[in-house]
């Protein structure tokens, strides 16, 4: 993490309006977290307080101040997908994965949440892998579908 690289990514978002959320975007892109020492920097870039930057960081739960795994696995947990059993799902994948919910596994390759709801709710159960969405679950892929990431899937 350098300075350099919060200035370039700064300097790519020089819309005013939404800056701020675009820059923690890319910086959460960079550094799959948003790290207090580049938050720091943000402010500084953007001459705003650092307690606005805090504020936007923490209000949005796509966020994380704690470093993430290459691949953000997310189980909804919204109505439709707890009454097909989500909990099934986040059970078989920490088992999968050796981690509990809101961990990351040893290698850094996968971060495992649980969300209320991803907005497919007609596809339920859904996990989302990354930007892949995975509808219709049944338990029994989950082994597959981790296979697929780890030897992977998404590393194009």
């Amino acid at each position: 993490m350098n300075d350099v690289d919060v200035r370039r990514i700064v300097a790519s978002h020089p819309d005013p309006e939404g800056r701020l959320l675009s820059v923690l975007e890319a910086i959460q892109q960079r550094w799959r977290y948003l790290p207090e020492e580049v938050l720091r920097d943000v402010a500084q870039e953007l001459q705003i307080p650092l307690s606005r930057v805090y504020g936007v960081a923490t209000f949005y739960a796509a966020f994380s101040l704690e470093p993430r795994g290459k691949h953000l696995i997310s189980v909804c947990h919204g109505t439709a997908c707890h009454v097909k059993g989500a909990g099934q799902f986040t059970e078989r994948l920490e088992k999968a994965l050796g981690i509990r919910e809101g961990e990351t596994t040893e290698d850094g390759l996968f971060t495992l949440e649980a969300v209320r709801c991803l907005g497919c709710c007609s596809l339920s159960p859904v996990i989302r892998i990354d930007g892949t969405t995975y509808g219709r679950v049944r338990p029994e892929q989950i082994p597959e579908i981790v296979a697929q990431w780890r030897g992977g899937k998404g590393d194009d």
